[in-house]
């Protein structure tokens, strides 16, 4: 029983450290695409 409760905690450790990363990249994506918008906003003023 504690090797199993073991086990279920390091795959949940391991999935949150990989979700952490995911949302890191989204969030850079999502800031890359605010400045080209900001960019062509600023061109056609």
């Amino acid at each position: 029983m504690y090797q199993l409760i073991v086990i279920f905690i390091c795959i949940a450790i391991s999935l949150l450290a990989t979700a952490c990363n995911t949302m890191e990249g989204l969030g850079k994506d999502v800031q890359k695409g605010g400045k080209k918008l900001e960019r062509s906003a600023d061109k056609n003023k």
